[in-house]
């Protein structure tokens, strides 16, 4: 197994902060994991700096797993402001967003990405909540469109339970969409058990993210994001089920929290290697 999963491993770009994409390629080197998820709004946004970022990587031998996107006008600052604010279901950015996700599927298209993932904003529970159609509107034109290029999208997991994702996805029924397994995100936004929600999520696992995390003890407020290997997540029995479930697939370290991101993916590489 630990083998198998140093190859496996990547790191998420915007874990990093990095202003160009030759000092994302100098972090990659100091944490000695050669391969990639790409923020692709920087590409967009600054192609000056940026649009080089393809040559870049296939000069230094640095492969992109796969893509990420985000999306405008969204607020962290607590869950009720991320619920109103996350993904695609504010309708005042819809517009805006739609434009960027066509430009990011081009872009991704460029690249040669297969897989591009995003948050797609709070999934209402019931399926007669009027905001559950309109969701399931747009994310069916947002995999139009990367479809249209051959490219798979990726839900995040954690604003919403396992189960309610799960039926999202049932009623969705797209192969091409699925989930970016994310842990921490369970803990985070306290929506369940991590193994259990693995297990729920397997028939649409695209990819998985590599974080920690504690649960709150104050319900409504954020749970805090860890160094791999000192919170909640029991990555021995993630990487069990992992392997039960028959999933060969990237798991890429995120860390978005504290300010010595390298040293922590560095940590969280070497904690899952040695598992």
């Amino acid at each position: 197994m630990a083998n198998d999963i140093e190859s496996r491993l990547a790191v998420c770009s915007w874990s990093l902060q990095p202003e160009t994409p030759e000092a994302l390629v100098a972090h990659l080197r100091e944490i000695g994991i050669p391969r990639v998820q790409l923020a692709l709004d920087p590409l967009r946004e600054t192609p000056e700096t940026w649009g080089k970022t393809g040559d870049l990587f296939a000069a230094e031998g640095i492969g992109i797993v796969s893509g990420m996107f985000g999306t405008i006008g969204e607020d962290y600052s607590s869950l009720d402001t991320i619920k109103e604010t996350g993904g695609v279901v504010p309708d005042e950015h819809w517009d805006a967003n739609w434009a960027n996700i066509q430009s990011v599927a081009d872009i991704a298209a460029r690249l040669g990405l297969k897989l591009v993932t995003f948050h797609a904003g709070f999934l209402p529970h019931e399926e007669s909540d009027p905001g559950f159609a309109k969701l399931l509107g747009r994310i069916t034109q947002i995999a139009d469109a990367f479809d249209a290029h051959g490219i798979e999208l990726g839900f995040e997991t954690g604003q919403e339970t396992a189960d309610t994702l799960r039926i999202f996805l049932e009623k969705l029924n797209r192969p091409s969409v699925g989930v970016n397994f994310d842990p921490a995100n369970m803990l985070l936004y306290d929506k369940g058990d991590p193994i259990d929600a693995l297990e729920t999520l397997a028939p649409f696992l695209k990819q998985c993210h590599i974080k920690d995390a504690t649960k709150t003890t104050e319900p409504g407020s954020w749970g805090a994001e860890v160094t791999v290997g000192t919170g909640e997540v029991d990555w021995q029995t993630f990487f069990a089920t992992l392997t039960k479930l028959g999933y060969d697939g990237d798991c890429c370290i995120e860390r978005e929290a504290d300010d010595q991101r390298v040293a922590d993916i560095r940590t969280a590489r070497e904690f899952v290697t040695q598992l």
